[in-house]
C-alpha cells in the first residue's frame, strides 16, 4: 500500500498541482473583473498572456513553456468572500482528427489561487499531495473520482466546489508553493 501511495504523490507532483474539476468554480455572481490582470506575464520557465474582456468578466490566455508549446484557455477571475482564483477552461484543441476521436477529449476546469496580481502576478495551484491526504482520511469531503492510476478528479457542483475553497482554500499546504510571475513590457520595435 505504501508504494501505491508513493507512485499516487509521484504522479501528482509530476503533473504539476493541476487537479482537475468537471464543473466550474464560478457562477456569473462570483466573477469579477480586473484589468491589471491583463498583459503578458513570465515566470523564467512560461508565458502567460492574459487578453480582458471586462463585458464578458472573462480573458483569453495564452500560455507558452520554455519548449514553445502553447496552451489556450478561458480565464475567469473569480471571488469567494475575499480570496481570488482563476478558473482556467481549455479551448477546444486544434487537432487534425476525426469528430469521433475529439469526442472522447473531456476539457475540464483547473483553479488557481490568486494572492495578489501587482506588482508581481502570484498564483498557487492545489496541492494534489494535500488533497490525496485529506480525502484519503475522509472520502466524503468532496465528490471526486479517482481516474488514471490514482489521479483526482472533483466531480462536486459549483456551489459545493465554493463551500469546499471557502473552508479548506485557508488550510497550510492545500495549494502548493507560489508561482511568481513579473509582467513584461514589449519594446517598441521603432
Amino acid at each position: 500500500m505504501k508504494t501505491k501511495k508513493f507512485l499516487f504523490y509521484l504522479l501528482a507532483v509530476l503533473l504539476g498541482g493541476c487537479i482537475p474539476s468537471l464543473h466550474p468554480l464560478y457562477t456569473d455572481k462570483e466573477l469579477v473583473f480586473e484589468e491589471k490582470l491583463s498583459g503578458i506575464w513570465s515566470n523564467g520557465e512560461q508565458i502567460w498572456k492574459f487578453e480582458g474582456d471586462s463585458e464578458k468578466k472573462s480573458y483569453k490566455l495564452l500560455t507558452v513553456n520554455e519548449d514553445f508549446k502553447k496552451g489556450e484557455f478561458t480565464a475567469h477571475l473569480v471571488k469567494i468572500d475575499k480570496m481570488l482564483f482563476l478558473d482556467l477552461f481549455p479551448k477546444e484543441p486544434k487537432l487534425q482528427a476525426p469528430a469521433f476521436y475529439k469526442f472522447h477529449l473531456l476539457r475540464v476546469h483547473t483553479f488557481i489561487k490568486i494572492e495578489q496580481i501587482e506588482p508581481i502576478l502570484k498564483m498557487r495551484a492545489m496541492n494534489p499531495e494535500k488533497l490525496g491526504r485529506m480525502l484519503e482520511n475522509d472520502p466524503n469531503l468532496i465528490k471526486h473520482e479517482i481516474v488514471q492510476k490514482d489521479r483526482i478528479v472533483l466531480t462536486a457542483s459549483t456551489k459545493d466546489l465554493q463551500q469546499f475553497m471557502k473552508k479548506h482554500a485557508s488550510v497550510e499546504d492545500f495549494f502548493g508553493d507560489a508561482s511568481d510571475f513579473k509582467r513584461l513590457q514589449l519594446q517598441d520595435s521603432e
